[in-house]
């Protein structure tokens, strides 16, 4: 009997998609790269999109390509799990079906947005609540714009679901959030880890449409029949949320945290990560637009201050002690 284990990794990035098998013998993994594939922004009537359904044949494929080269070997595949980027979102009506292509974050819908919601809720009171950036991409305004210019996919909308939420969903029939993909929304409240759900009364957004929030490590269901047939499988499969925002999974694999331990990610974006203390939100920056070398500049001195206080934090994305659960 086999002492090994796979998993597949499904990896979305804004210009590119891999699926990977990790072979876990119980000390450490051997990864291989079975399936890349492009991705990227399709512009349709002046607005750009993310290609969902072509991305979901893409995984489907990876997943194919695992099951034909498996079909000789006896180590059993353990589970799937998906990362991407953050912020964006697909809209499903009552029946859970898809309203309409998912918006790319680069989308010039939200232009304008942050001033319109800092006249309805204060800039402070935002930062202090959700720990997020005054982004034009964040999911908050997205939705504000969706709100302000009447869409009626809004008006129609049952469940919103962040990208790696939607595959989640087409993967197993279940609709959640994933707690790190979460925090990025600015819909977040960081302290008491939920929806904030009287920011979005005052914004007059529909809190209704967001799903139970779940953490990293959550089994949400196996791999339903269609899927797994399709994909010639020969046995059911878990899929379990990992840190689903793609940052976060790169935190989480980089070791044990610690409050010492700085990170820096460059990939589609440029970031760097601290692992710290329990969250005490203060505003550092600026309200007015930022140009790339004063958003270097405060970064620093960010950094500077944090170094100082050894108190003030965002959300430990990693190390967070949180079990493995079922859905």
């Amino acid at each position: 009997m086999s002492q090994t284990s796979d998993f597949l990794a499904i990896d979305l990035g804004a210009s590119s998609g891999r699926v990977i098998v990790g072979r876990w013998d119980g000390r450490r993994f051997d990864l291989r790269e079975l399936h890349r594939f492009p991705n990227g922004p399709v512009q349709v009537l002046g607005h750009l999109h993310w290609d969902a359904l072509r991305l979901w044949q893409e995984i489907k494929a990876g997943i194919a390509r695992y099951a034909a080269q498996a079909a000789q070997d006896d180590a059993p595949l353990a589970g799937v799990g998906i990362d991407t980027w953050a912020v964006d979102f697909a809209l499903l009506d009552r029946a859970g079906r898809l309203l309409g292509n998912p918006y790319h974050y680069r989308d010039r819908r939200t232009a304008g947005v942050p001033d319109e919601v800092d006249r309805r809720v204060p800039p402070r009171r935002l930062f202090a609540q959700t720990g997020i950036q005054r982004l034009p991409i964040n999911t908050l305004y997205q939705l504000a714009s969706m709100r302000g210019s009447d869409d009626p996919q809004l008006a129609a909308a049952d469940t919103l679901l962040l990208i790696p939420d939607l595959f989640h969903y087409w993967l197993t029939g279940n609709t959640v959030a994933e707690y790190t993909n979460a925090t990025t929304t600015q819909l977040f409240d960081a302290r008491e880890r939920r929806w904030a759900t009287e920011l979005l009364d005052a914004l007059d957004l529909p809190a209704r449409i967001l799903p139970p929030v779940v953490a990293p490590g959550t089994v949400l269901g196996e791999l339903l029949p269609d899927v797994r047939d399709e994909a010639g499988l020969r046995q059911g499969v878990p899929v379990i949320a990992t840190a689903s925002h793609d940052t976060a999974s790169a935190v989480a694999s980089a070791g044990p945290a610690t409050t010492r331990r700085r990170q820096a990610s460059a990939v589609s974006w440029h970031s760097s990560a601290f692992s710290l203390p329990p969250p005490t939100m203060r505003m550092v920056s600026s309200r007015r637009p930022v140009s790339a070398s004063s958003a270097s500049t405060t970064q620093r001195n960010f950094s500077a201050r944090l170094s100082r206080q050894q108190r003030a934090t965002a959300p430990t994305l990693s190390g967070s002690g949180w079990p493995v659960r079922r859905q």
